[in-house]
């Protein structure tokens, strides 16, 4: 069975169409989705509504901009704004435009999934299994991903986050995935990423994908969001950053 595996999508509905086509052109059965549906990206309630109409045969957990969107507040913003100024911002807008209707819905969705997929268990979180923004990064030595995964028993543990694609095998014989992002990557390549990931009879293969998308109409889209900052995640559409350990 051929799963699909994307997270972070960011509001950029640009990026998710263009994945979900190359989903369909990879035949996947099935599409499960990390979080972060929407917060600092061109399209964040036509994405989520996008989502929560066409995707129901998706499993989807909760990313820690979904919580934000869903629980905000003023309090939460003068905290965001002290250290990250442009997020709040972002976060302060999406909840202002966003219905009652789809904060309800990111505020539903479940923070972690465990499931059984051709005899392999699996595990779904945003970042780590301890904290759903805890960072799983390119690079990291075997005893900090050991340290995060600890007690858990799934044999494949799916993340995002970091918005970058990696993995490792660890010790204790799991496997961990990080997906990368669909809507803001920060692989200095403006492709959205996900990964394939072929299940067979308790064994599994993993390949991240790159696919192109019209990053030209999401930056743009981006810019006409009008909040202070919106300029700057708009230009990190088209340039992506690199974001190291």
């Amino acid at each position: 069975m051929k799963v699909a595996v994307l997270s972070d999508i960011h509001g950029n509905l640009q990026a998710l169409q263009s994945v979900i086509a190359d989903i369909e052109k990879e035949q996947c059965e099935k599409v499960l989705c990390l979080g972060d549906l929407a917060m600092a990206g061109p399209l964040p309630v036509t994405t989520v509504d996008y989502i929560k109409r066409n995707c129901s045969d998706w499993i989807i957990i909760q990313g820690n901009t979904d919580k934000i969107i869903a629980e905000f507040s003023l309090d939460m913003y003068n905290k965001m704004q002290k250290v990250y100024p442009v997020m709040a911002n972002a976060a302060l807008d999406d909840a202002n435009v966003m219905d009652e209707d789809l904060k309800q819905y990111l505020g539903s969705l479940p923070p972690r999934k465990e499931l059984m997929i051709e005899g392999v268990s699996v595990l779904m979180v945003h970042g780590s299994p301890r904290r759903m923004n805890e960072d799983i990064l390119p690079g990291m030595k075997l005893s900090q991903v050991e340290e995060m995964i600890e007690g858990e028993l799934a044999d494949l543990i799916l993340c995002g986050h970091t918005h970058i694609p990696c993995g490792y095998q660890t010790l204790t014989k799991k496997t961990v995935v990080n997906v990368g992002s669909v809507g803001r990557p920060m692989t200095g390549i403006p492709k959205a990423n996900y990964a394939v990931i072929d299940f067979d009879r308790g064994s599994f293969t993993v390949k991240h994908k790159e696919v192109d998308y019209d990053c030209e109409t999401a930056a743009k889209l981006m810019r006409e969001r009008g909040f202070e900052g919106c300029e700057q995640i708009a230009d990190q559409l088209l340039v992506p950053l690199i974001r190291h350990l």
